[in-house]
């Protein structure tokens, strides 16, 4: 079973450049997860669509929808993205999701041509989660080096955390150290 979804991100990631913006694929120590995001950063909107499959039969899904544009930090170019992501989970025991609020940036060091930085933060109360999730957040931070015009490389961390509904535990659905590189189109 596990080979037949990693075959089914492989084959979805394959027909992406037919209509995306870019194309994102990382791996921690426990998941692999590929993201497509449809527009490039020069649009007002940017809309993504990304699947996890983390070590253990977890699988997770995320529809992400943000306003976008740039601006700048200080006197560094940015962009930003206020929205929000869309986060299914699904496990033999267990599955839930959440619609988290949040956004992201991304600061380019002109210094260092090709040298960028992004974090995204969403969160979702438990008013926005459903299923067997409580409350979700969800945290990415990496560091971007463009190897060529239309490839990075980044490392970073990733941690995707919810609280189990009528229970005092939590699980991190999704947390660790990653690596990974983005195609641009």
């Amino acid at each position: 079973m596990k080979a037949s979804r990693i075959s089914l991100m492989v084959l979805s990631l394959a027909a992406a450049p037919a209509f995306a913006g870019d194309v994102d694929l990382s791996l921690t120590n426990d998941s692999v997860k590929g993201q497509v995001n449809f527009f490039n950063t020069n649009n007002d909107v940017q809309l993504g669509t990304g699947y996890t499959y983390h070590e253990g039969g977890r699988d997770i899904f995320n529809a992400d929808f943000h306003a976008q544009g740039r601006t700048a930090i200080g006197n560094l170019p940015t962009t930003a993205g206020i929205g929000m992501r869309g986060i299914f989970w699904d496990q033999s025991r267990a599955d839930g999701g959440a619609l988290g609020l949040g956004g992201f940036a991304t600061v380019n060091i002109p210094n260092v041509p090709g040298l960028s930085f992004t974090g995204g933060l969403h969160y979702a109360p438990s008013i926005l989660s459903f299923g067997d999730s409580d409350d979700m957040t969800s945290l990415e931070l990496r560091g971007s080096y463009r190897v060529i015009r239309n490839a990075e490389l980044f490392a970073g961390y990733r941690y995707l955390n919810t609280d189990i509904e009528n229970s005092s535990r939590d699980v991190n659905l999704d947390e660790g150290v990653m690596a990974g590189m983005k195609i641009f189109f």
